[in-house]
C-alpha cells in the first residue's frame, strides 16, 4: 500500500470512529440532560446515578476495557504477516477467557454492592444502583472481544455501529423508564411503599430504573454483534483457510496468558481512571461531611441546614456529586471525539512496527496530537465562556454547577491529549507507561481532595482542581516516555501558540455575541448563535494562522474538497 493510501485509510478509520462516538455521547448527553430535569431526579438522581456507574466503571475497566486494544492489536499484528488463522484463535481464546471474567465481575458486582455501598462510597442507597448494573458487565465483556477483532482487521463497522445501537436504546429506554416512575409516583407508594414526598427514595428508585434501561441495551447491542459476525464468518473462515504459514501456535493457556498480558497493562488505565472518580466520590462524600457538619450552605429546610444529620450530610453529598456529573456529561462529547485516535492508533501502530514502518507510525503520532489539541482548545474557551447560558438551555430545572464546568474545560485539554498518549505508548508496546502516569497524577489528586474538599469555602470545587493537577502530571509523565521510544514533532508555535490563539479569540467573540443578543433574543437563540459564530470564527482563524498545512488538510475526512475551497479563497497555494 502506497504511504498516502496509508494515510487516507488511517483517517477513515479515525472518521468512522470518530462520528461513532460523537452519537454515542450525544445521545448520552440527551437521556442524561432529559431526566436531570425531570421532577424527583434533579441533581439529588443525578448523583445516585453517578455514584453507582463509577463503580460499576471500576469493575467494567478492570474486567473488560483492555480487551479491544489487546484484540486489536494482536489481530492486526498477526494480519500483518497473512497470519488469519492465527488471528481468528486470538479471537476464540479470548470469547471464552473473558465469559468467565465477565460473569465473574458481574456476580461480585451483584452480591457485594451492599458492601460498596456502606464502605466504599458512603452511600448506601447506590447499591441498588449496581444490582441493577451488575449483569451488563458480562455481555460489555464478549461485545469488547468482537469489536477488537474487528477493529485488528480494520472493520470500524463493528464497534461503531454497536455502540450507535446500544446507546440509542439506552437513551430511549431511560428516558422511558424515569419518565414513567417520575410521571406516576403512585405507583410507586403503592408497589413499593415509597410516600411521594420522600424525595430521596424516589430519586434512588428512578436512578436504579435508569441503570435496568442500560442493562437491557448491552444485551441487544452484544446480540446485534453477534449476528455481525456470523454474517461474515464465511468469509473469514475463507482467509483462515488460505492462510499458509501459522505463526501463532500457542496451546490455549498460554494464549490466555498472552492475552492477560497485554490486555491488563492496557486495562490498567481505564482502572486508574475510574479509580480516580470514586477517589472524587469518597473523598466528596467524607470530605462534605468534615465541611458542612455543623451548617450546610442554605440548601433545604432549617434542619438540613443548621446541625445537618449524617443523614442530611450524606444527601448534600450526593447532590454536591451529581454537580459534578453534570459537567462530566458535556465535557465527555469532545473527549469522544477524540477518542477515535486513540482507539485507531493502537491498531496502527502496531502494524506499522510490525513492518519496521517507524516514520509512518511517528507521523500518525504527531498529526494525532494536532488534531487532539484543535479539537480541545475551542470546546475548552467556548465551555468557560458560555457555562452558564448552556446550563440555563440543558438544565432549566437545575441549573446549578455551570463554574464546575469552566475548571473541568481546563482539564479536558490535558484528558483528551492523555487519550491519544495511550493509544501512542500502546501502539510502541509501553503499555504501562499511560498507567503509571495515571497513578502519579491520581496519588496528587487524592492528597489535594483530602485538603481541599474538606475546606467549606472550597469544598466540591476542590475536585475539578485536583483534576487539572492530575492530568498534566499524567500528560507530563506520558510525553516524556514516548519522546524517547519514537520521534514525536511538538513545534511550540504550531501546536500551542497558533492554536490558542484561535481558540482565545473564539472564546472571546462567543461570549461577546452572547452578551449582544442575549437582552433581544433570549438564551436560546443567543446561545445558539454566540456557538455558531464562534465555530465559524475558530474555523478560519486555524487557517488564516496556518496552523495545518496543505498535506495534513489532505488527510482530513473531505480534505481534498476542503483544501480546494481554501485556494479559491487564497489561504493556500
Amino acid at each position: 500500500m502506497k504511504q498516502s493510501e496509508k494515510k487516507n485509510s488511517f483517517m477513515l478509520n479515525v472518521a468512522i470512529v470518530m462520528f461513532a462516538q460523537i452519537a454515542v455521547k450525544l445521545l448520552g448527553m440527551i437521556y442524561r440532560v432529559v431526566i436531570t430535569n425531570f421532577e424527583g431526579f434533579g441533581d439529588l438522581g443525578t448523583g445516585y446515578l453517578n455514584v453507582g456507574y463509577q463503580i460499576y466503571t471500576l469493575l467494567l475497566a478492570i474486567s473488560s476495557i483492555g480487551i479491544p486494544n489487546a484484540i486489536s492489536k494482536m489481530t492486526s499484528e498477526r494480519v500483518a504477516v497473512g497470519d488469519y488463522r492465527g488471528a481468528h484463535k486470538i479471537f476464540k481464546s479470548a470469547m471464552a477467557l473473558f465469559a468467565v471474567v465477565g460473569a465473574a465481575a458481574s456476580a461480585f458486582l451483584y452480591f457485594g454492592s451492599g458492601f460498596i455501598a456502606d464502605y466504599v462510597v458512603h452511600l448506601h442507597d447506590t447499591k441498588y444502583v449496581m444490582m441493577c448494573l451488575a449483569p451488563s458487565i458480562l455481555f460489555v465483556c464478549l461485545s469488547s472481544v468482537i469489536r477488537g477483532y474487528f477493529v485488528g482487521m480494520e472493520n470500524m463497522k463493528a464497534t461503531s455501529t454497536s455502540q450507535v445501537l446500544e446507546q440509542f436504546f439506552k437513551c430511549f429506554l431511560t428516558i422511558a423508564v424515569v419518565y414513567a416512575l417520575a410521571s406516576f409516583p403512585s405507583i410507586l407508594l403503592k408497589l413499593f411503599n415509597v410516600a411521594e414526598n420522600d424525595d430521596n427514595t424516589r430519586a434512588v428508585f428512578m436512578a436504579s430504573g435508569a441503570q435496568i434501561a442500560t442493562t437491557v441495551s448491552t444485551i441487544l447491542s452484544f446480540v446485534y454483534l453477534g449476528i455481525f459476525y456470523n454474517r461474515r464468518r464465511k468469509k473469514i473462515m475463507k482467509k483462515v483457510a488460505s492462510t499458509e504459514v501459522e505463526t501463532l501456535t500457542k496451546p490455549i493457556g498460554q494464549m490466555f496468558k498472552s492475552i492477560l498480558l497485554i490486555s491488563i497493562p492496557i486495562s490498567l488505565g481505564s482502572v486508574i481512571s475510574a479509580v480516580n472518580r470514586i477517589i472524587d466520590t469518597a473523598t466528596i462524600t467524607r470530605g462534605i461531611e468534615i465541611a458542612f457538619r455543623d451548617m450546610i450552605p442554605a440548601y433545604g429546610n432549617t434542619a438540613a441546614i443548621i446541625n445537618p444529620t449524617l443523614t442530611q450530610l450524606s444527601k448534600e453529598a450526593a447532590r454536591l456529586s451529581g454537580l459534578l456529573s453534570k459537567s462530566d456529561t458535556l465535557i465527555n462529547l469532545p473527549l469522544a471525539i477524540n477518542i477515535s485516535f486513540s482507539t485507531v492508533l493502537v491498531p496502527s501502530i502496531a502494524g506499522a512496527l510490525a513492518t519496521g514502518d517507524k516514520k509512518s507510525a511517528s507521523e500518525k503520532v504527531s498529526y494525532s496530537m494536532m488534531i487532539s489539541i484543535l479539537i480541545a482548545l475551542p470546546c475548552a474557551f467556548g465551555y468557560i465562556a458560555l457555562a452558564k447560558p448552556i446550563y440555563t438551555l440543558l438544565y432549566p430545572n437545575a441549573r446549578l454547577g455551570y463554574d464546575l464546568l469552566q475548571i473541568s474545560a481546563i482539564a479536558m485539554v490535558f484528558t483528551a491529549l492523555n487519550q491519544t498518549l495511550s493509544g501512542s505508548l500502546q501502539g510502541v508496546g509501553k503499555v504501562f507507561a499511560p498507567a503509571t502516569g495515571l497513578l502519579l497524577g491520581c496519588i496528587v489528586k487524592f492528597i489535594l481532595n483530602i485538603i481541599l474538599i474538606r475546606r467549606p469555602e472550597i469544598n466540591i470545587y476542590g475536585a475539578p482542581i485536583s483534576s487539572i493537577v492530575c492530568q498534566i502530571i499524567s500528560f507530563t509523565y506520558s510525553f516524556t516516555v514516548l519522546s524517547r521510544q519514537i520521534s514525536v514533532r511538538i513545534s511550540p508555535v504550531k501546536y500551542i501558540l497558533k492554536p490558542i490563539s484561535a481558540a482565545a479569540i473564539m472564546g472571546l467573540c462567543a461570549f461577546v455575541i452572547h452578551r449582544l443578543l442575549y437582552g433581544f433574543t433570549g438564551n436560546i437563540i443567543a446561545t445558539a448563535a454566540a456557538i455558531f459564530i464562534a465555530a465559524a470564527v475558530y474555523f478560519i482563524m486555524i487557517f488564516v494562522m496556518k496552523v495545518m498545512n496543505a498535506e495534513e488538510i489532505l488527510q482530513l475526512p473531505a480534505g481534498s474538497s476542503l483544501l480546494r475551497l481554501l485556494k479559491k479563497f487564497g489561504l493556500y497555494k
